[in-house]
This record gives structure tokens, C-alpha cells and sequence, in this order.
């Protein structure tokens, strides 16, 4: 500001809306994710562990092909696995091109509407999946399923649908 500019006063700065105290957690509620927390990225670290030794795959992998392997025909449109996994067209299209180049999967155009593109399971990802099936399954029982008893695995499917239903309408890259 030059000595001849008049001073002009700044606008007065409104106050910044008081912050309600936050809600912090009750020693039962920390407890409880504390224990999310830790036991999230365990068990499926042993699992992903097992599965990289046992079959040679990552568990984007057999997400993708145990996907495809439930699904008519062993195929399905892109669009409508990326939304099935909850992931992102992007990263799928990544993980596609890495298992293609391994001849699990291949892309193929959508021979009714010419739009868009199907991935479709071959006969090597068949196999594949076939052979690392059981060897999952074993994983998941004992990382998860035999620890637990039958009313904790009925707290667990509950926890996990309610918390699933409340966040897979909006998932963070639609936003």
C-alpha cells in the first residue's frame, strides 16, 4: 500500500461456527474398532500369504476369477464387475491386462449392442481356479471361520452386510 492510498479496513472475518464437542468413543466402542483394525489386515494378510504360496495368486486375481467363475457363460460385462467388486473401471482394467498377459482372462466386444466389452474366463483361468478353490477355502477356515464360534460368525455376517449395504451405494470413486 502506497502513503497516498487511503487505509481501507479489511472486512471484519466472520467467526467460524462453534465446533461441537465430538463424540469420542466410549472404551467398549474404541475397543471394538481397535480390534476391526487390527484383525482386518491380519486375516487377510494370512490369507493373501497363503494364497500367493499355494497357487501363485494375488488376491486381485482371485477375486477377478472367482468372480468370473460364478458368473453365466464365465463371463460378464466389465462395467458390471467393476461395480460388482466395487472397484474402480481403471483398476480393473489394469488387474484384466496383467491376467491376460498370464492367458487367464481375455476381453471380448459385446457381439448384441456393439457397445462396450465382456471379460471372459479361458479355460487356463478355469483351471486356475479350480486349483486354488480349495486351497482358499482352507485358508478362510482356519484364519477365520474355525476360530470363531457359531453365534460370532452370525455377529460377523451381520456386521458385515449392514456395514456393506450402508457404504456400496456410494463408493469413493463415485464421488
Amino acid at each position: 500500500m502506497t502513503a497516498d492510498a487511503p487505509h481501507v479496513p479489511e472486512a471484519p472475518r466472520p467467526e467460524p461456527e462453534p465446533q461441537s464437542e465430538p463424540r469420542w468413543l466410549t472404551d467398549s466402542e474404541r475397543r471394538a474398532w481397535l480390534a476391526w483394525r487390527r484383525m482386518f489386515p491380519l486375516v487377510n494378510a494370512e490369507i493373501a500369504r497363503d494364497m500367493g504360496r499355494q497357487s501363485g495368486l494375488s488376491e486381485a486375481d482371485y477375486d477377478v476369477l472367482s468372480r468370473l467363475s460364478e458368473s453365466p457363460g464365465r463371463r460378464r460385462r466389465i462395467s458390471g464387475l467393476a461395480e460388482r467388486m466395487l472397484w474402480s473401471r481403471s483398476r480393473l482394467s489394469h488387474q484384466l491386462t496383467r491376467m491376460e498377459q498370464r492367458g487367464l482372462v481375455r476381453r471380448e466386444d459385446v457381439a448384441e449392442d456393439g457397445r462396450g466389452a465382456e471379460v471372459v474366463l479361458t479355460e487356463a483361468g478355469w483351471s486356475t481356479i479350480a486349483a486354488a478353490a480349495p486351497h482358499h477355502v482352507d485358508s478362510v477356515r482356519r484364519h477365520l471361520i474355525d476360530v470363531l464360534t457359531p453365534d460370532q460368525l452370525q455377529a460377523l455376517a451381520d456386521i458385515g452386510e449392514s456395514l456393506s449395504e450402508n457404504l456400496s451405494d456410494n463408493p469413493p470413486w463415485r464421488s
